[in-house]
């Protein structure tokens, strides 16, 4: 097999990539060599998506069995990039999100829930965001789904609409924020009910589903999320494990929380009272394949990765978590 990765040398690109060169897989990855490295193995060639002449040089050097793309978040420019990769790719297999959903967080979902509106040539300002609803960045994925099927159709194509992704080399550092606050140890401010069902799912669990998925030419939508086995409690207690730190959980009721205005989905990363934030149905994909590991496998490898290649904070991350000022006096209520 001859995979194409768009992106490859971040989270889910770098995973999928991974994964395809473990299963002895020819990879290139096309992305312009400013984030991350391309994984060892991987045919790299530079360019940008947004550059007309870089993607026709790049189609040249077809052709591919697939492609995964991983790096498109603006409508027209994923048409543009379908188009001219169209005749050297067979498949193309795109990473979406639940945003596409116009009920997401608020109502239970399958893959028939409507989606967004949104044309396949709409540009970077098309969406609004709304407060517990819809997104813009939900409205732009909804488009760039809508580019895929009209030059691929559904038989040649796959959206993968991920939930929230965990794992090694995440860098919008939500399981990395956890990691490193319960290993500074004291009392930790922790959301809500402790049996609250959590569905994240592991960023080689989508790669795994993405590779099986170019092979086998599976097409169609797929909810990519953890089972609902998991709780937040033992979310938490795998970090507290893994950390081996001296810390204390101090679970807080939601009210709580929501008057002393903590930031759902921010300053404490994956709480959120929404009641469809976890209550999507992923059946379709695991009837189809997908296998996802336990929590505290997750939990486990992240935080490997973080001590042994030294987590950074960039841009994303830093607006991740609550100040520790404000985490004490809500413990000290």
């Amino acid at each position: 097999m001859r995979l194409l990765v768009l992106g490859g040398s971040q989270f889910v690109g770098r995973a999928v990539a991974a994964e395809a060169l473990a299963r002895g897989w020819d990879v290139t990855a096309f992305n312009r060599g400013r984030s991350g490295l391309d994984l060892p193995g991987v045919t790299a060639i530079r360019g940008d998506r947004w550059d007309r002449s870089d993607l026709e040089r790049l189609a040249a050097a077809g052709p591919w069995d697939a492609v995964v793309d991983s790096s498109g978040y603006v409508p027209r420019n994923v048409l543009e990039v379908a188009e001219i990769l169209e005749p050297s790719v067979r498949r193309f297999l795109f990473i979406s999100t639940l945003s596409v959903y116009e009920g997401w967080p608020v109502q239970p979902l399958t893959e028939d829930s409507p989606t967004l509106p949104c044309p396949p040539d709409a540009d970077e300002t098309f969406g609004t965001d709304t407060e517990n609803g819809p997104s813009q960045y939900g409205y732009q994925k909804s488009g760039c789904e809508a580019a895929v099927l009209q030059v691929y159709g559904t038989e040649r194509s796959a959206l993968l609409r991920a939930g929230v992704v965990l794992g090694p080399h995440e860098y919008v550092g939500r399981l990395p924020w956890w990691l490193g606050r319960i290993a500074r140890g004291g009392r930790v401010l922790a959301p809500g009910d402790p049996a609250r069902s959590i569905q994240p799912i592991d960023v080689r669990d989508i790669a795994d589903f993405a590779v099986d998925a170019a092979a086998s030419g599976v097409e169609g939508a797929f909810n990519l999320t953890g089972s609902g086995e998991a709780t937040f409690g033992d979310f938490l207690d795998a970090c507290a494990e893994v950390t081996g730190a001296a810390s204390e959980l101090v679970w807080t009721p939601d009210e709580v929380l929501l008057e002393h205005g903590v930031g759902q989905w921010s300053e404490l990363p994956l709480w959120r009272t929404s009641p469809g934030t976890w209550d999507v149905d992923s059946t379709k994909a695991r009837a189809a394949g997908l296998v996802n590991r336990p929590i505290a496998d997750t939990v486990r490898d992240a935080w490997k990765w973080m001590r042994d290649a030294a987590f950074e904070v960039n841009d994303r991350s830093a607006e991740i978590g609550i100040a520790p000022e404000k985490e004490q006096r809500i413990l000290d209520r």
